[in-house]
């Protein structure tokens, strides 16, 4: 018997020195070889495509170093530290993702240590940890390429979906750090319009000054201006912002096809009918025709999207229907802007004026992207009766139940809108002895291009997007909206590497919980409909005792409340108690469902594995008892 019990044990610690040598060395095997899961729902923890060709491309080591605070424990910076630990780990993704080729450098700059005065030589501001200052939080990066370097100061957690898209782009400017040069064509004084004064006087003209878009795109980029009857687009230019391309030649149209062919990237405000066109034909309106209309017919139609010229976009939903209707006036919020696109995720709100529609499919080899859209409540109106006719606009509404393309990106190989070659010029007189125009110039494109369309140039106008002040001589410029914002975004989108263009907004680690977030929307519905009917019935009272007031005679009895008046007054003073028992009743409703559907999901997170594994070990024992007694 023992000897039957020392061999038993003998094997058993045998089979576990075997499995344990089995796999060590599978352990050193398969160390060597690195390979990594990601198995989120949205791929947070994986690098776009976009990514890994621009890491593929790097020819030179690229140092980053990332300054975070870890060592401060205040328990307010626990959500700051936990996005750092995400960026830490993001940052392990671009070492490993490079080869080699990025280097990752970490640093808790603690206060007045080395690492807090390495920060402010790299560009990398703290944020105070409370309002009275004191010690700073530091979340912040430096790119660096031999001499090259661009600083990140703050990695906000607001811009937790854009965090791969900026450290990507910080790499691409270490690596072509020249700014690009941007190319800007417009029938529109965009530039401004200065000359002498005595020469404005002369006139009777004002000096204007250039539209605040211009000024804000040369602070980051080389700026030309392109006019209107250009013929050809000079190669330098990598982004050209064409606005309002009121009148344009079909020569003008082929420069700029030839442009996008030979991989310019390509920016366009396009109008059905622009309010704040200078050059507005009052004739044309008299007869029926609208005026301050642009667009790029040959252009879109090659790439198989139409925007009528006539028409004009009117919304429901986002269209300002209070007051002074205008439907036609659209104030975008972020349901009508693409929150997955790079270019469009951080914008909040964006007013397009009396904007057009893109409709049409894409041609072959295009893929199109939209990134502001109407909602379904919209319809398509006439252009002449856009701007005078908000009232009557709403009167003869229909849905259409379509979502308007407002602005898109089309994004492929693009082909040439003139397979016949350059066009004549207007103003070219026939001649039957001299030859054609042989220039065939480019059919298609070598390599995807990108282009970016919107359909309302009076967002760039200063009167829509900014608010000007002068303060003792000095113009002080506050945004009014989004628009600023996004039209800087679309030129840096399209200015930086074409891998950029490409690149999506990363999906949130941090993901609200929608379902008490939707409780909390139908609570407060609920409150603002009372609270709406209080006012209705405040209002009705006030009206009450005002026409009773008017019916007395005498002064004195002006001043004297009349029964009615008293028992108006009255039925108020109860409605309003009977609304405070309400709303009352309503908030603990809410916090009594809140609770206990936290209450019941913590119950599921905590005992839905433990009771899980152990119905599959019952069950696991039934199984081998009734095979055991099967034998």
């Amino acid at each position: 018997m023992k000897q039957k019990n020392f061999e038993t044990i003998l094997y058993s610690t045998a089979g576990v020195l075997a499995m344990f040598v089995v796999l060590l060395a599978f352990y050193v095997v398969t160390s060597a070889v690195k390979a990594r899961v990601d198995l989120t729902a949205d791929k947070v923890y994986t690098l776009s495509p976009g990514t890994k060709k621009i890491l593929s491309k790097l020819d030179t080591p690229v140092t980053i170093r990332f300054y975070s605070t870890q060592s401060d424990n205040n328990p307010q910076l626990v959500p700051l530290k936990a996005y750092g630990q995400r960026i830490d780990d993001l940052l392990s993704e671009y070492k490993q993702a490079s080869h080699g080729k990025v280097k990752v450098e970490k640093y808790d700059p603690t206060p007045d240590s080395d690492a807090e005065d390495q920060a402010h030589l790299n560009g990398i501001d703290g944020q105070p940890t409370s309002p009275m200052g004191g010690d700073k939080f530091y979340m912040g990066l430096a790119v660096s390429m031999l001499d090259e370097k661009v600083a990140i100061p703050w990695l906000s957690p607001d811009r937790e979906k854009l965090l791969e898209y900026d450290i990507t782009r910080a790499i691409a400017r270490v690596v072509n750090p020249k700014p690009a040069t941007i190319g800007v064509m417009s029938a529109l004084p965009v530039f401004g319009n200065q000359m002498p004064a005595q020469l404005a006087r002369r006139m009777n003209r004002q000096n204007q000054d250039p539209y605040t878009f211009i000024s804000e795109l040369k602070k980051d980029f080389t700026v030309k201006e392109v006019p209107m009857t250009a013929d050809k687009i000079d190669e330098d230019l990598n982004v050209l912002v064409v606005v309002h391309p009121r009148d344009i030649t079909e020569s003008t149209q082929y420069a700029i096809d030839q442009f996008v062919l030979r991989g310019g990237h390509l920016l366009a405000f396009v109008d059905p009918h622009a309010y704040f066109d200078q050059k507005q034909d009052q004739m044309s309106q008299v007869i029926g025709e609208s005026s301050g209309q642009s667009s790029l017919d040959k252009l879109l139609k090659s790439w198989g999207l139409e925007m009528d010229i006539n028409k004009v976009a009117a919304d429901m939903t986002f269209g300002e229907t209070r007051g002074q209707a205008m439907p036609t006036v659209l104030m975008l919020s972020k349901s009508a802007i693409n929150q997955e696109d790079t270019a469009t995720s951080q914008a909040d709100s964006v007013v397009l004026a009396f904007s057009g529609a893109f409709t049409g499919k894409p041609a072959d080899g295009l893929k199109e992207t939209v990134l502001l859209q109407t909602s379904p409540r919209s319809q398509l109106v006439d252009g002449v009766m856009s701007s005078i006719g908000g009232q009557q606009i709403m009167k003869d509404f229909k849905d259409s139940s379509v979502n308007y393309a407002l602005a898109v990106r089309l994004t492929g190989k693009f082909k040439t809108a003139f397979p016949a070659g350059k066009p004549k010029k207007a103003d070219a007189k026939d001649d039957k002895d001299k030859p054609a125009d042989t220039e065939k110039g480019l059919t298609e494109a070598t390599k995807e291009g990108a282009v970016i369309l919107v359909a309302d140039s009076d967002m760039l106008n200063d009167q829509v997007c900014v608010q000007v002040q002068d303060i003792m001589g000095y113009k002080l410029v506050q945004p009014k909206n989004g628009n600023l914002a996004l039209v800087q975004n679309f030129v840096e989108n399209l200015a930086g590497d074409s891998d950029l263009i490409s690149m999506r907004s990363r999906a949130s680690v941090t993901r609200p919980f929608t379902r008490l977030q939707d409780m909390e929307a139908q609570a407060n519905q609920k409150w603002q409909t009372k609270l709406k009917e209080l006012e209705t019935q405040k209002q009705e009272t006030e009206r009450k005792i005002s026409e009773l007031q008017q019916k007395k005679e005498g002064a004195q009895q002006k001043f004297i409340l009349s029964p009615e008046q008293q028992k108006e007054l009255e039925n108020f003073r109860k409605a309003n108690v009977e609304f405070s028992k309400q709303l009352k009743q309503l908030r603990k409703d809410l916090r009594r469902d809140t609770d206990t559907l936290q209450f019941r999901t913590k119950m599921v997170n905590i005992f839905a594995m433990p009771v899980a594994v152990a119905f599959a070990g019952i069950a696991l024992a039934l199984v081998k008892r009734k095979k055991t007694a099967a034998k």
